[in-house]
């Protein structure tokens, strides 16, 4: 008898810890989430990429998220993103985790409904749906700079020059307020060797950013 009643005491405590750890473990949230067209120069026509992001929570932390997909069920399309590949973005406190590098085989990415699929390392998962419909209005625009006179082409509603330095590495930002002017008057870092346009619609969630040109 005391063999008994010490198997369905160990019977009860498993059972227990099992629902213990079944309540603990928690759904991911996806709370918010942007889809964004981004036209990069290419070498005969633009590239389309899309940038997807989706603001997350996790009970145990960011840390406790595995894997992001994103799926275009209408064209059959599907994305899958690692944690140690998507890109991380602290607003203040808040996370948002995506990538900015969406593309597939002939270049133009379909518009309409994307569902997000968020899975934790528990297995836990959560989907929410987003809708792109963002349309390009606007021609690729273009940008030269000779004996420090910069000239832009470009119909977009924004347009901001993106310095970077001798390796190539981005060091500053700057709105332009007329398409065409004296390089030194932006007061650009003295460290900036290039700059880049990025043309922006806003409305449309769409943007274009050329090759970048040498300014030294």
């Amino acid at each position: 008898m005391k063999i008994k009643k010490r198997i369905t005491q160990l019977i009860f405590v498993l059972v227990f810890l099992v629902l213990i750890i079944s309540c603990s473990r928690s759904k991911p949230e996806i709370l918010f989430g942007f889809v964004k067209l981004v036209m990069y120069q290419g070498d005969q026509y633009p590239q389309e990429h899309l940038t997807f992001f989706v603001m997350v929570d996790d009970e145990d932390g960011i840390e406790n998220l595995d894997r992001l997909y994103i799926y275009h069920d209408r064209e059959q399309l599907r994305w899958s993103i690692q944690s140690d590949e998507w890109v991380v973005l602290d607003d203040s406190g808040r996370y948002w985790i995506g990538t900015r590098s969406i593309t597939i085989r002939d270049d133009i990415i379909p518009k309409g409904v994307y569902r997000a699929v968020l899975i934790n390392k528990g297995g836990e998962s959560t989907e929410r749906s987003f809708t792109f419909d963002g349309n390009v209005l606007y021609s690729f625009p273009e940008i030269t700079i000779s004996d420090d006179i910069y000239n832009i082409e470009s119909e977009w509603p924004v347009n901001r020059l993106v310095a970077f330095d001798r390796n190539g590495s981005y060091i500053a930002t700057t709105l332009l307020t007329s398409l065409s002017g004296n390089i030194s008057q932006l007061r650009l870092p003295s460290s900036a060797r290039s700059v880049a346009l990025w043309a922006e619609d806003e409305d449309n969630f769409c943007s274009a950013f050329t090759n970048a040109v040498s300014i030294r």
